[in-house]
């Protein structure tokens, strides 16, 4: 399968959901690798926001996305679009902080995207194949994701009113049946919300145009059903979204109950996890060697995954149970020091300040200051340190890198890191 784009840019217009804000959202096709990202064309510079599990900012009542100080809320619907009709590659020009609600389904953003044409890439797409089964619980939601030969997703709710009650539905996501069984299904709420939704800056754009609002007994206004389990669907509409965070293919069965955004949210970080664990490193051991001077004892990274060369970098780090620091630290129930932590992170930051260089063998990265480090939660042996760097700011020989460390998808540590190169 290789990647896809659409063959030129769409504009859609419309006002967002919860901001209520005017905003017009240009569609562009993208190069290979790009993924599905965000640009703030608003704001100074038009930054942009790559549509993945890291840019995540909220998961109440909606998806939102965020880097720096830029927002794009409500991304939802239309990346279950791009999603649902298999587009790798888009970059999504939004002119506030938020995208058109429309009717408050995808099919609008479908119609965009299909009048917009298509074209094939050369590069392979991006694909993540589940091969063992494993089960998901976030509060009342749970998931389990089985093995499958193409990719499925199913979902059931159960809501204590008369309209909705019990539902269940399942689609295959192929473009025909994602378009014709699903993105038709639209948002919806009930009105016994909307005081405490309003009091949040949330829903301040609803109207039964864009929402299907209940009231105690039944749909509210003149509207109508477009499927008798559209709740439900659109349930599976929101997964598809949340699900095109994790930047690849599926080939798996998701069967969710009681879905909602932030265990979808929880999902996609499982299963972006595995797609790192299983693509093939750019850099082993030997080659990090040549750049970076550390060695045994101090040389945190073991290997690293991606690099986009002056944008970011992803590294591994495998906490053994014989690493000399576990000897003396908390011996009796180990734990990796934080300190080490963030130079595992300074480290792997290195590597992306130096991957630019006609001779790294002559450089050293020197590394000035560490801001905003927080500690989230324990390493313990065993452990595999996932290493996600972000260059910020980059002038001359500095460099200024956002870091998280993860375990299993989780944020166990992050920090602002400031780094130079000097001559050996």
């Amino acid at each position: 399968m290789r990647q896809r784009t659409i063959a030129r840019p769409v504009e859609v217009r419309g006002y967002g959901l919860h901001t209520g804000e005017a905003s017009v959202v240009t569609l562009h096709p993208a190069p290979e690798d790009t993924g599905l990202r965000f640009r703030r064309t608003d704001l100074p510079g038009a930054p942009e926001l790559p549509a993945t599990v890291d840019a995540v900012d909220s998961v109440y009542r909606e998806t939102s996305l965020r880097r720096g100080e830029a927002i794009v809320r409500t991304v939802e619907h239309v990346l279950s679009a791009a999603h649902g009709l298999g587009l790798d590659n888009l970059r999504i020009d939004v002119s506030g902080p938020e995208p058109p609600a429309l009717d408050g389904s995808a099919a609008p953003w479908c119609r965009r995207l299909l009048e917009a044409g298509e074209v094939a890439q050369k590069a392979a797409a991006p694909r993540l194949r589940v091969d063992q089964p494993f089960r998901l619980r976030v509060g009342e939601a749970r998931y389990d994701v089985l093995p499958a030969r193409s990719c499925r997703v199913s979902a059931m709710i159960d809501f204590d009113h008369p309209l909705i009650g019990r539902q269940f539905a399942s689609v295959r996501l192929t473009r025909e049946e994602f378009v014709r069984e699903i993105a038709g299904a639209r948002t919806f709420g009930l009105s016994a919300w909307r005081e405490e939704l309003h009091e949040r800056g949330l829903a301040l754009g609803a109207t039964p145009e864009n929402t299907l609002v209940l009231s105690s007994e039944g749909l509210e206004a003149d509207q109508e059903l477009r499927f008798p389990d559209e709740f439900v669907r659109h349930k599976i509409l929101d997964i598809v979204g949340d699900l095109a965070l994790v930047g690849a293919r599926l080939q798996c069965h998701v069967i969710s109950e009681r879905p909602g955004h932030r265990g979808n949210l929880e999902l996609a970080r499982r299963l972006r996890s595995r797609l790192g664990a299983e693509r093939e490193w750019v850099m082993d051991v030997t080659d990090i060697l040549k750049v970076l001077p550390h060695r045994y004892p101090m040389l945190l990274v073991d290997r690293v995954l991606e690099i986009e060369p002056g944008k970011r970098i992803v590294g591994l780090k495998n906490v053994s149970a014989n690493e000399p620091f576990f000897a003396g630290h908390f011996p009796g129930r180990p734990v990796m020091p934080g300190v080490l932590i963030v130079e595992a992170l300074a480290q792997c930051g290195g590597l992306l300040l130096m991957g630019g260089l006609e001779d790294p063998e002559e450089k050293v990265i020197y590394f000035l200051a560490a801001d905003d480090v927080k500690f989230r939660r324990p390493v313990v042996p065993g452990d595999q340190l996932r290493l996600e760097l972000e260059l910020l700011q980059g002038r001359g020989c500095r460099g200024r890198l956002k870091g998280v460390a993860r375990v299993d998808g989780k944020v166990v540590a992050e920090a602002t890191i400031l780094g130079q190169i000097m001559d050996r």
